[in-house]
């Protein structure tokens, strides 16, 4: 299973997202350590609206997404760039 698609699995089961983006942005990451190697799964860009952030300000958000992707981030996931919404705020993307 590649990196992206356990990401989406974990944050999926805890967080029951009502819309989940999962990017792989290693591409654009070449000759950056660690080294890309073409095989993705070094930095990710996560985009999750979930009722689960409600009332929560965006530090929480990125800490919460963080303690459930803390194996990935250990396991070698190098950058994770995070947009977290809860329903009904007003995104970018």
């Amino acid at each position: 299973m590649s990196v992206k698609a356990r990401i989406e699995a974990s944050l999926t089961q805890a967080l029951q997202p009502e819309r989940l983006d999962v990017l792989d942005e290693s591409h654009q990451h070449a000759g950056h350590q660690p080294h890309f190697n073409g095989e993705g799964g070094t930095h990710i860009r996560v985009r999750i609206v979930s009722k689960a952030f409600e009332g929560k300000g965006r530090v929480e958000r990125h800490r919460m997404i963080n303690d459930i992707l803390k194996p990935e981030l250990q396991a070698g996931l190098h950058a994770l760039a995070v947009e977290a919404a809860a329903p009904g705020e007003r995104t970018r993307w």
